[in-house]
């Protein structure tokens, strides 16, 4: 319907629609407080069906907007995910439903990724980085593999505590990666065996410095690619569908104002 489509494409329904998500996650914060939990519960519950509420009214004026096909709403991903959210949202709060009712309102700020494009565009670049990630998550995992076997023959005697198993071999290599405290695992190595740096600055070279670089380098990569396919999106010429509805606009409006001028002219 002509309303629902002016409505959904206004500016103020989008930041309003965004400033409800930003004040219901302010909500959400302040009802972690004990305190005022027990002073203001009853109004944070209030708060709640009116947030639902207001998502939901979003919901059926999006889909309206749809008309006369209104399935046509469910063909946006963002859209599915936006009514997923709201769909959990509506389970009963209470009983042993009552945590995911809890949980299911603290998804509703992640509605703020499918308000704001350009969080859109990232999470979507986060998306389609998968394929190429798993590329590096093989190779990383074979760097991680053959580190933790060589640390597990060479440490297991000297520091059982971060090499006593395979498992717990990884875990360290893991702890190495993020350089949190490493050099007390090296120095540790190094008390009886100090030729064991070549291993560490090496698995640190190798696993942080190249491998993590890979994973930045492929979401910077498909982020200019998503960049770019947008940037081509809005520069695609209209379709036909395009020109025949900005025709019947036109002629809508040409409508209204020859009614205006004859009403003009009786007068």
């Amino acid at each position: 319907m002509p309303w629902a489509k002016h409505i959904v494409a206004s500016n103020w329904f989008n930041h309003s629609i965004t400033g409800v998500i930003v004040l219901n996650a302010i909500v959400i914060g302040l009802d972690t407080s004990e305190t005022l939990h027990n002073q203001f519960g009853w109004l944070f519950e209030i708060g709640n069906y009116l947030f639902l509420t207001i998502f939901i009214v979003e919901a059926a004026i999006k889909i309206i907007a749809e008309s006369p096909k209104p399935l046509r709403y469910f063909k946006n991903s963002w859209n599915i995910f936006d009514f997923s959210i709201i769909v959990i949202s509506l389970l009963p709060a209470t009983g042993q439903l009552a945590m995911l009712a809890r949980l299911a309102r603290l998804l509703r700020v992640l509605r703020l990724i499918s308000t704001l494009p350009e969080l859109r565009l990232i999470v979507e670049t986060l998306v389609r980085s998968i394929p190429s990630m798993a590329n590096v998550i093989a190779l990383m995992s074979i760097i991680f593999y053959i580190y933790a076997v060589a640390g597990f023959h060479l440490f297991n005697e000297i520091d059982p505590t971060h090499w006593r198993t395979l498992g717990i071999s990884l875990l360290t290599l893991f702890r190495i990666v993020t350089l949190e405290d490493w050099t007390d695992i090296m120095y540790a190595a190094m008390e009886v065996g100090p030729l064991a740096w070549p291993y560490f600055v090496s698995f640190v070279i190798l696993g942080t410095f190249v491998v993590v670089n890979l994973f930045i380098a492929v979401v910077i990569n498909n982020l200019d690619e998503a960049k770019a396919e947008r940037l081509a999106d809005l520069t695609l010429p209209p379709t036909s569908d395009d020109i025949l509805k900005e025709l019947r606009e036109t002629q809508a409006v040409l409508t209204r104002m020859r009614s205006k001028l004859e009403r003009l002219d009786r007068e």
